[in-house]
């Protein structure tokens, strides 16, 4: 695992037609574009999937999909998360016999878990299944930040819990886990926006947003990165730096689909209760291209 989600990963969007039904077509186009752009392994159902709109027949089709154009090229992790302990334990199995190399599992939402309520459920969730298992703490989406402690715990005593993708944003808590954590536990970021100082600091890479558009510069700048050449990925850094703000700037992933719109990869359609991205933005973004 310490090889398999080292580097840079990408989390892959879900490209919706006009009338706002999953794309497979594009979807088969988006993972081959990604792969040849260099990526080192595809997230599935992560937040940039806009996994809560989709049914779950969406969803396994979506999987499904992914794992027949990959064909192991790479390595595939895929989200499972909810906030039902029992309903993530249905999931996980219904997926584990197929080519899925891990599960990414997201902090439940909603209920405001305590610390222990947290290491209860990823026990529960540790202890169905012999698959690998990536921690995902969101708490701007989840309304609850796993603590170091927590997730230092969980990886000590559950083997199978091999990393964990830090998107709180908080440079001390995450240093914290990279710090203190056990052998080949992974960290991973979860921000694009502070992939370097994270990776300089001793983190094992990112899932990316940006990747999407720009597998390539992403791939390269946590190539250099891990090869000790900071001063090139800090140029391909700041190269990026604006145009992953305009992801953000009005959701994810609305920016995003945008970019890759007017680089004629998808249409920009989002599922409700998302919308398109704004006239500014948009305009913003062509700008943005033409200076990249």
């Amino acid at each position: 695992m310490q090889k398999m989600f080292r580097g840079a990963g990408v989390a892959l969007i879900t490209p919706f037609d006009n009338e706002a039904n999953v794309d497979y077509e594009a979807l088969v186009s988006h993972v081959d574009y990604v792969i040849e752009g260099g990526v080192d392994y595809l997230l599935a159902l992560g937040t940039t999937s806009e996994v809560p709109t989709l049914s779950f027949d969406e969803q396994v089709a979506v999987v499904d999909a992914v794992i027949k154009e990959n064909s192991r090229q790479v390595p595939l992790l895929v989200g499972v998360g909810g906030n039902s302990t029992s309903e993530v334990i249905k999931n996980i199995k219904f997926y584990e016999s197929r080519e899925i190399d891990a599960f990414l599992v997201v902090t439940p939402y909603y209920n405001k878990p305590s610390q222990k309520g947290l290491y209860e459920h990823y026990a529960a969730v540790a202890k169905s299944t012999h698959k690998p298992l990536i921690l995902y703490n969101i708490p701007a989406r989840a309304s609850v930040n796993m603590l170091p402690q927590t997730t230092l715990r969980l990886a000590q005593d559950f083997p199978n819990i091999v990393g964990i993708k830090e998107a709180s944003g908080i440079m001390s808590q995450i240093m914290k886990i990279i710090k203190n954590r056990i052998d080949d536990f992974l960290v991973i970021s979860g921000d694009d926006i502070i992939t370097l100082p994270l990776m300089s600091a001793g983190a094992d890479g990112v899932i990316s947003v940006v990747a999407n558009a720009f597998p390539g510069e992403l791939s390269m700048m946590v190539d250099y990165i891990e090869n000790g050449d900071y001063q090139t990925a800090s140029e391909i850094h700041y190269k990026l730096f604006d145009i992953i703000q305009a992801c953000f700037a009005e959701g994810n992933p609305v920016g995003v689909k945008a970019i890759m719109s007017q680089m004629n990869l998808i249409e920009s359609v989002v599922r409700l209760p998302l919308v398109e991205a704004s006239l500014d933005l948009k305009e913003n973004i062509k700008q943005l291209l033409k200076q990249i």
